[in-house]
């Protein structure tokens, strides 16, 4: 069994303005699609721009913040929010849901394209192999927050985290998280959008790769104790995953379809 480490959430203080582990995750995230995306596109990986790319990020820092709060309103507790809407704005007290982020990101991507006169899944799969490791630095500052433990274990590495108020070893899921949704997704989208693919097929792997990742890592995270399980047995996270996996293996297969199988320079 292993304690939780104690973790100042103050990265770093000047004066009255404190920058806080989680935000800093955040830029750290922007900052990784910046350098990965110049690469891409220095690489010969698509026909966009830099300038596209400082476009994309903008567009995208604006889906991830909107879409994620609005996702957790809407996923999570809509009765709560509904009797106090004025608290949809309270950012500061936490609450972001990946899958709504996602669907911001694809709202804003989408008007990218139509702006740009481009398909939006063929930005998609640039933004794609893109995504893994901010989502790997997302989880790190759930890790050092504190958030999102994980459920009981007798394994060796279970961890005690003081923010629960018991002495349970728990799972460390937010480091699961990491290393699925963030390393082992990074490399699977990254090595399969190393070759031309049909448009399409990049953004389907990492649909399926991240739904069934985060599908199976939610089995030792501890489910969100104003909503329990629910259908099945299953967490909200896994419920908001499948869609993720079947939209993914559609595109896929009708890429395929559409292509002949032939790839797309």
């Amino acid at each position: 069994m292993l304690q939780y480490p104690q973790f100042d959430p103050i990265a770093l203080q000047i004066g009255p303005i404190a920058v806080h582990w989680y935000g800093l995750m955040y830029l750290i995230g922007f900052a990784l699609v910046w350098v990965l995306g110049r690469w891409r596109i220095r690489n010969g990986k698509t026909t966009l721009t830099l300038r596209d790319l400082e476009d994309i990020i903008f567009y995208c820092v604006l889906g991830v913040v909107i879409g994620g709060r609005l996702g957790y309103v809407l996923f999570y507790k809509p009765g709560d929010y509904l009797a106090n809407p004025i608290e949809i704005f309270y950012v500061w007290q936490g609450g972001m849901s990946f899958h709504g982020g996602l669907i911001g990101v694809i709202i804003v991507l989408l008007i990218f394209a139509r702006n740009r006169g481009r398909k939006l899944l063929e930005i998609g799969d640039f933004v794609a192999p893109l995504i893994p490791l901010g989502l790997a630095a997302g989880r790190l500052g759930n890790f050092i927050n504190g958030e999102l433990w994980g459920r009981p274990t007798s394994l060796p590495w279970g961890m005690v985290f003081p923010q629960t108020n018991d002495s349970i070893a728990r799972h460390p899921s937010q480091l699961y998280e990491m290393g699925l949704e963030g390393f082992a997704l990074f490399a699977l989208v990254w090595w399969f959008a190393r070759k031309p693919r049909p448009v399409g097929q990049v953004s389907a792997v990492f649909l399926m790769g991240y739904g069934l990742f985060r599908f199976l890592v939610e089995f030792t995270r501890e489910p969100d104790y104003f909503l329990g399980l629910l259908a099945g047995g299953l967490t909200m996270g896994q419920l908001l995953s499948l869609p993720m996996i079947v939209v993914g293996a559609v595109i896929f297969y009708l890429s395929a379809k559409k292509s002949n199988h032939v790839p797309t320079p």
